[in-house]
């Protein structure tokens, strides 16, 4: 007995679409699947240049006795610890503010917060690192207040540089994640608001009880993006606080280490790849862990 009509249809259908699909599937498989495949045998290997040799394990033992490692490790939570948070509740802050109905200029405004966003990276990095440069504008506008003696090392100072570099990341990213909230805001149902303000609720606890629960998912969306975005950290250090080329290890961060590993020092493909994968598990560890702080408790 042959096919049915409908299985000939069904069968029809299933090999165009592959047919459809092949092509993207293709370039998904040279440019994704290939390279995420090499790099991780890669990270197998250790060597010079294209002189490598099967080490198994043995960068991932390096590793923990690498003090540059552990140094841009170390750099590289500090920046995400502080600057993330900081970033999002910013962003809320403004979305909230940016949303009343009775602000005069709100278009005018909201495109000043977004601005940062779309500006060249090297432009504004390179703007930042005149601005907080020894004799910048920054030290001369403290100094003209009142509020320094003597210039501030901005650039070279360990403790400042990690200043600058979240000051940096901050202005460009808030206003990116105060547009998903601003959007988001602005689907929420008035009449909550209303019958809250009705029951002689404060703005505050309106914000808190009501707003920041109705924003939990895109909060979630924008953590994990900026989470993965602070973790692959690697133009503000690269273009603010490097001095011909070289960046301080106190703003050193995993992305600028595998950078220096395949470019700067004699290269070392395998360790360097080794070094990606741990950005790559971090990433996995830290989504895993918001995921199931934000879940839904019944």
């Amino acid at each position: 007995m042959g096919p049915t009509p409908a299985t000939s249809y069904r069968r029809f259908y299933d090999v165009n679409g592959w047919l459809f699909v092949s092509t993207a599937l293709a370039l998904i498989g040279v440019f994704m699947a290939y390279p995420i495949a090499k790099s991780l045998w890669m990270s197998l290997h250790a060597g010079q240049g294209t002189v490598i040799e099967f080490v198994g394990t043995g960068n991932m033992v390096r590793l923990a006795s690498d003090p540059i490692f552990l140094r841009a490790l170390q750099n590289t939570f500090i920046f995400l610890i502080i600057q993330v948070p900081l970033m999002i509740v910013l962003a809320l802050v403004m979305a909230s503010c940016l949303n009343m109905p009775n602000l005069r200029f709100r278009g005018l405004l909201r495109t000043a917060v977004f601005l940062p966003c779309v500006t060249s990276l090297v432009a504004y990095s390179v703007l930042f690192k005149s601005m907080f440069s020894y004799d910048g504008l920054i030290n001369h506008a403290l100094a003209w207040l009142g509020l320094i003696s003597e210039p501030i090392p901005w650039l070279n100072d360990p403790f400042w540089s990690k200043v600058v570099i979240i000051t940096a990341i901050t202005w460009r990213w808030t206003g990116y994640n105060m547009i998903f909230y601003l959007a988001a805001m602005q689907n929420i149902d008035k009449s909550i608001y209303e019958a809250a303000r009705i029951d002689g609720i404060s703005a505050y606890r309106r914000f808190v009880s009501i707003t920041i629960p109705m924003l939990k998912p895109v909060i979630l969306f924008t953590t994990v993006t900026s989470t993965i975005g602070t973790l692959q950290l690697f133009d503000e250090p690269m273009n603010i606080t490097s001095v011909s080329g070289v960046v301080s290890d106190s703003t050193l961060t995993l992305s600028l280490y595998i950078y220096n590993l395949s470019f700067k020092f004699v290269p070392n493909f395998g360790y360097a790849a080794t070094v990606s994968y741990v950005i790559v598990l971090l990433v996995a560890l830290l989504a895993s862990i918001q995921f199931y702080a934000a879940r839904e408790r019944k």
